[in-house]
């Protein structure tokens, strides 16, 4: 089971906060790849952002370690589209996707007994085995 820390602000809110550069993409699009500059990478620090609480902010930088630079920013890109509008709406639906998963905290798992009965059905099946391989044995005389 999930349970989510907090809320993640939506995209009007982190728009505030996150920087946008933009540059040529490569991929498909003809001649429009070598004028346009469609890709888009969203740049959004952690540590500097007033939506989050520290302890969130703790969270967010533990499970995003990987994806972090050197100066705590999380970059996303995105350049699937020929559209600079279309690539920028991608990158902040995985900037928000990203958010939200790093705020999930799994509940811990709490071990179970196993049932008497199960114990019992194992060393009787363990027994009737052993039986079963005893009587397959030479005779000792």
């Amino acid at each position: 089971m999930l349970l989510l820390h907090a809320m993640v602000p939506d995209q009007k809110e982190l728009v505030k906060e996150i920087t946008f550069k933009t540059s040529r993409s490569g991929g498909k699009g003809g001649q429009n790849v070598n004028k346009v500059s469609s890709k888009v990478e969203v740049v959004f620090n952690v540590s500097n952002s007033s939506f989050f609480t520290e302890e969130e902010k703790v969270l967010m930088l533990e499970k995003l370690a990987n994806r972090l630079d050197s100066e705590g920013n999380l970059h996303v890109v995105s350049q699937e589209d020929r559209s600079q509008l279309l690539n920028k709406q991608h990158a902040m639906i995985k900037l928000v996707n990203l958010l939200t998963k790093s705020l999930q905290v799994h509940k811990k798992r709490r071990p179970t007994k196993i049932p008497k009965a199960v114990i019992r059905k194992r060393l009787d099946d363990k027994m009737a085995k052993a039986s079963k391989k005893e009587s397959r044995r030479r005779p000792l005389i």
